[in-house]
């Protein structure tokens, strides 16, 4: 009995040591920059981007500065930016280094902050050292 006993512990400790699937690192990621958002941490929620990103929306921002200097400008208050919430994420792995994710984004505004904003988003992550990171964002 003391034999299945430390077999099953062996078992479920490799099983809890195991990493996470890049789905899942992926979705983290993506809910932690949703929290940085909702706590009004831009430069936290920018972290998330790859230096050489690219951001297309109504204007091209390149790279981690220009995407900082775009969210600042276009959401300087918390009224602004509002709650942000991502739903119907899907995540394609496109190899062991990419990934595409199709969702929804909501930020839930009042109409002085601008009022109700939702769309659609692509985002292609790259593995890096450093963890995933968005190296193009098309949102409409």
């Amino acid at each position: 009995m003391r034999f299945h006993h430390a077999v099953l512990t062996a078992v479920l400790l490799a099983c809890s040591l195991q990493a996470a699937s890049p789905e899942a690192e992926i979705k983290e990621a993506l809910t932690t920059q949703e929290a940085a958002w909702n706590r009004g941490d831009l430069v936290e929620f920018v972290r998330y981007y790859s230096p050489e990103s690219v951001f297309i929306g109504k204007e091209v921002a390149r790279g981690n500065a220009q995407v900082l200097a775009r969210y600042q400008k276009s959401y300087p208050t918390a009224e602004k930016r509002g709650v942000l919430k991502y739903s119907e994420l899907e995540v394609r792995m496109l190899g062991p280094e990419y990934a595409s994710v199709i969702g929804r984004f909501h930020l839930e505004r009042t109409a002085a902050g601008g009022g109700e904003a939702k769309g659609i988003f692509t985002l292609l992550f790259r593995r890096t050292p450093a963890g995933w990171k968005i190296i193009l964002d098309h949102t409409s």
